[in-house]
């Protein structure tokens, strides 16, 4: 399994390495007020890539930390006195042949 997993890896480096040199001409990013920046087209796509993840981290990690909170809140309320839901005298659940035990 590991091999396999290598060897995807250098297919997918083999894939973006070539995509590098077939785009390794210069573009010109124009500016405000005349200024202009020179730079290979595959450094500009590696830093839209790069900013676009940051986005996504940025936007994933806001969930995370909220559902972390959560749950947190939660396994302090089960420490605190059992369930929510016993708690408020709700019957339990009932295990049936469908439902694991761990329910």
């Amino acid at each position: 399994m590991r091999a396999l997993i290598w060897l995807v890896r250098l297919f997918l480096f083999l894939v973006l390495f070539g995509f590098a040199l077939k785009n390794d001409e210069v573009i010109v990013l124009n500016f405000f007020f005349g200024s202009q920046w020179q730079v290979p087209l595959v450094l500009v796509i590696l830093l839209f890539v790069v900013i676009g993840v940051l986005i996504g981290v940025t936007a994933t990690l806001a969930t995370v930390y909220r559902q972390h909170r959560e749950i947190s809140s939660l396994r302090g309320k089960v420490d605190a006195g059992g369930s929510p839901a016993e708690r408020r005298g709700a019957p339990p659940v009932v295990s049936g042949p469908d439902l694991p035990e761990s329910y």
